[in-house]
Formats: C-alpha cells, sequence, structure tokens
C-alpha cells in the first residue's frame, strides 16, 4: 500500500496527490504511467506520471473526477493509503535534441505533458508550451510549465485568461512565425484529432499520447486497440505515444463512448 503524503486541488475536480513509491519514482522516465486501485475490489486505472522526487521517494499524480473509480481515488486524504500503485509502465518518451518543440496540452493533459516539456528542454530544445482550458479555473501547473519552456501561451476557450480560442489557434500561431520540428500533444482525443490535423495540413512531426483509453494497463483487456497505420495496436505496451497523423482517431472517439450510458448508471448508484 502507497501513502498519500500531500494533496492538492487544482479545481472542483482535479486533485494533484503525491504518493509515497521510493521503486517507482526511481524508475520512472518521462511519458510512464502507473496503475492505482483504490480497495480491494476496485477498479484498475491508469495514471500517467507527472513527476517523482528520487530523494523524497514520491510520485505525483493528476487526477480528474470522472467516475466512481477516480471519485474514490480524488477523496482519499494525506494520511490515507492507496490500495496498489503499480509500474512504472508503458514505453518511456523518445526524447533527444530536436530543436524546436510545440508542446500543447488540453486540459489535464497538462499533467502528464509536464515531464515530458521537462525531458525536452533538459535535451536542449527550444520548447514552446501551449496550454488550453475551457477557462481561468481550469488551467493547471502553469508554473512549472514555464519553468521549463521558452515560452507558455494559454488559450481559454471563454478568454477568461491568456488568449480567446483553441489549442489549435495557439499552436499554428507558433507555425505561422518559425520553424516548428516537433509537435507533442496530450489531452482530449477530440483535442489531439485537431492538433494532428493542424499539423499535418503543415508537414509537421507529432507525437500523441493516448493515455485516456487504457484501462488494464498491461495489454490483457483489449480495451485500448485502436488503429495506427492500419495496424491494430495496443496504447498500454505499444504505447502510450503514436504518430498522431497516422491514429484513427475517429475509432478512437468511439471507443471512448462506448460504455458511456453504464459509467453515468454508476456514477448514479455511487452518489446515492
Amino acid at each position: 500500500m502507497n501513502k498519500i503524503v500531500e494533496k492538492e486541488y487544482f479545481s472542483a475536480n482535479v486533485v494533484k496527490l503525491v504518493i509515497e513509491a521510493p521503486l517507482i519514482a526511481k524508475a520512472r522516465r518521462a511519458g510512464h504511467f502507473v496503475i492505482v486501485r483504490v480497495g480491494e475490489n476496485g477498479e484498475r486505472m491508469p495514471l500517467t506520471i507527472a513527476a517523482s522526487d528520487i530523494e523524497k521517494g514520491t510520485i505525483t499524480l493528476v487526477v480528474q473526477k470522472m467516475g466512481v473509480s477516480s471519485t474514490k481515488l480524488c477523496d482519499l486524504n494525506v494520511g490515507d493509503y492507496i490500495t496498489d500503485v503499480v509500474g512504472p509502465l508503458g514505453k518511456a518518451t523518445h526524447i533527444e535534441k530536436f530543436g524546436t518543440v510545440v508542446c500543447a496540452g488540453g486540459g489535464v493533459g497538462v499533467a502528464p505533458l509536464l515531464p515530458i516539456v521537462e525531458a525536452l528542454k533538459k535535451a536542449g530544445n527550444r520548447v514552446i508550451t501551449v496550454l488550453a482550458a475551457r477557462t481561468k479555473d481550469l488551467v493547471i501547473l502553469e508554473k512549472q510549465i514555464a519553468e521549463f519552456s521558452d515560452e507558455v501561451i494559454v488559450m481559454t476557450d471563454d478568454g477568461s485568461y491568456g488568449k480567446k480560442g483553441l489549442v489549435t489557434n495557439g499552436v499554428e500561431e507558433i507555425i505561422n512565425r518559425e520553424q516548428v520540428d516537433l509537435c507533442v500533444t496530450i489531452g482530449p482525443a477530440i483535442m489531439m484529432k485537431f492538433v494532428a490535423l493542424l499539423t499535418k495540413k503543415y508537414n509537421i512531426p507529432t507525437v500523441a499520447s493516448l493515455n485516456t483509453i487504457m484501462v488494464d494497463g498491461t495489454g490483457m483487456c483489449g480495451a485500448c486497440r485502436i488503429t495506427v497505420d492500419g495496424q491494430t495496436k495496443f496504447v498500454c505496451v505499444d504505447g502510450p505515444e503514436f504518430d498522431a497523423h497516422k491514429v484513427n482517431f475517429d475509432e478512437m472517439l468511439m471507443r471512448l463512448g462506448a460504455y458511456r450510458d453504464e459509467e453515468n448508471a454508476a456514477k448514479e448508484k455511487f452518489k446515492n
């Protein structure tokens, strides 16, 4: 069992948890995730590691209340224990000196983007990060992202903070003013789809992290099947990062919505 040593609310439904996990903290690299379980009969939840502290032996997770399991995790407090934390899992992000890299993060996708931004900057890249959210209150980790970015552009749907517009507006603004050698995008599937369509138009290599579709995390359940360049891949073992221009995002969006009714029914039962 893993003890929660720090908890912070980024918003009403987004929580940062710092958890004791010394072996994972030592082994993890950018892009890695863990499987978390709350309770002996709890559901397996894959969560990307947002940060780690080797000296303290801790990892940081950012969790959004979506369903029953994520709500149970977010409701835990400092001093409580998480039943299982297994990892690091998945393939680490390929990091090298590319040149100028645009990192586009939406919502809680900024959390898994943070270690990638840090690793890219330390590898000598010029890193420009575009953060996107519906409103100012939902922008997270801006200060931490800025620490490893040459420039940060914030986009909000309602214009309450930064610039008004979508993440693609911010990305295209950068493309139109300077050469971009790589784009990395993490966020809602629909957001990553349109970032990929934009960068494909400009012939800019793009990597997307598809962690939101994972369930089991070991390739056993098959829930994270996607099609990449016409071939079936499993996000948890073959990814979670793929060439965004080759991902069938429409198929992924259909799969993400396959059990929406059951998920809503479970949430209502949990509330009552």
